[in-house]
């Protein structure tokens, strides 16, 4: 473990280099840690891979004192206190007019639309991190057969929902926006809704499998194509 300042208020707690569902257990259990150590004076946990941006009031503390009391609750601490997150299951319509890549990956992998949409359906995913835009969850690991690298032209726009592949991540884009990941799906479920509780479906550390559905089904549950 390594602990560095961040900004004038701000400690990053590096926890490892790797990426693994271990190491991802570890950051949660450091947060749980952490969270409980700083209480009050604590402004905002940041989880990623494999570290933690600690946030806190430097009006009623500072990067000494914080430090100290990271590093004290973070000694010792084992994975098994982050617990194994929840489940989320997500609708997918998988088909070429929801995912303009869908095919080219296909092709591009030696396998068959199907082989696609079934390997990356019946994987597990979990949320390593939650960036880029609010909503916009970092899940892992898609199988090697199905990996596929960023575009080398990033589109100007991605529709809200759509379902992507890039590297072993995958995720789904909670808003329209520029991005260069491989578009296979669209899910219809919202990702970030700032009006709903919670504001998003899914949290660091929560374990995420996808559910193939049809056109019809996918309109049903509010999608738009």
């Amino acid at each position: 473990m390594r602990l560095s300042q961040a900004g004038e208020a701000a400690l990053m707690l590096y926890l490892g280099t790797e990426t693994s569902p271990a190491l991802s257990a570890r950051v949660q259990a450091a947060a749980r840690a952490v969270e409980a150590a700083l209480g009050s004076d604590l402004v905002d946990l940041v989880p990623s891979y494999a570290s933690l941006l600690i946030i806190y009031n430097p009006l009623t503390t500072d990067h000494f004192s914080v430090g100290e009391r990271v590093r004290n609750a973070v000694a010792g601490l084992g994975d098994s206190e982050a617990g194994e997150g929840r489940e989320v299951r997500l609708p997918v319509y998988y088909h070429p007019e929801a995912g303009a890549d869908l095919e080219s990956l296909a092709e591009r992998a030696g396998l068959s639309v199907d082989d696609v949409i079934a390997l990356h359906s019946g994987t597990e995913y979990r949320v390593y991190a939650i960036g880029f835009a609010p909503g916009f969850a970092y899940l892992g690991q898609v199988d090697e057969r199905i990996a596929a690298p960023r575009l080398a032209t990033p589109r100007q726009r991605v529709p809200r929902g759509a379902v992507a592949i890039a590297d072993r991540q995958t995720a789904i884009y909670p808003a329209v926006s520029p991005g260069g990941w491989n578009l296979i799906g669209r899910c219809p479920v919202r990702m970030f809704d700032p009006a709903a509780t919670p504001t998003m479906p899914v949290s660091v550390g929560d374990r995420v499998r996808f559910e193939a559905i049809d056109r019809a089904r996918y309109l049903a549950l509010g999608g738009e194509l």
